[in-house]
């Protein structure tokens, strides 16, 4: 027996949308890396 197949969009199999948060934090955090070896190889201090 076949079962029938259901197709549903992206954001209704999540019930909602996705917020642009991530990019956010990963650009915050390279920078705060980055500034964080540039104190370790004391280039500002």
């Amino acid at each position: 027996m076949a079962e029938e197949q259901i197709h549903v969009t992206k954001t209704e199999a999540r019930a909602g949308v996705t917020p642009h948060v991530v990019r956010y934090v990963l650009a915050i955090s390279l920078l705060l890396v980055v500034l964080a070896f540039a104190f370790v190889l004391g280039l500002f201090g």
